[in-house]
């Protein structure tokens, strides 16, 4: 009788799409938010539902933009390595730069207050 061995390779293509799409949905957030806040007609336009104002709308890109980036990552990158490393830097940059987009000391100095 022959003894079978299979060796399932690990890859880190999944979990670094889910990583950086969070990044990526971040960022977008935080970019819709301050470009809504500093140009009052466009945040008007994200009014999806009217008691809670451009925010509805805000928060819809935004989840859009991140399932879809993680959709479109995941099938590029499934069963595939890729340098993860990286990956999280980018991630950690994204959130970070969403953050100081909704600070708003930072967004008064953007927007000229």
């Amino acid at each position: 009788m022959t003894e079978q061995k299979t060796s399932a390779t690990l890859t880190n293509g999944s979990a670094a799409a889910a990583i950086l799409s969070s990044g990526i949905g971040c960022f977008v957030l935080g970019a819709i938010a301050h470009i809504a806040d500093a140009h009052k007609p466009f945040g008007k336009q994200l009014s999806i539902y009217m008691p809670t104002g451009p925010l509805s709308g805000i928060s819809t890109v935004g989840i859009v933009v991140w399932l879809a980036s993680w959709v479109v990552l995941a099938w590029r990158w499934n069963n595939k390595n890729v340098a993860f490393k990286s990956i999280g830097i980018a991630a950690i940059v994204l959130l970070l730069l969403s953050v100081l987009l909704v600070f708003p000391p930072f967004e008064d100095m953007m927007q000229g207050k």
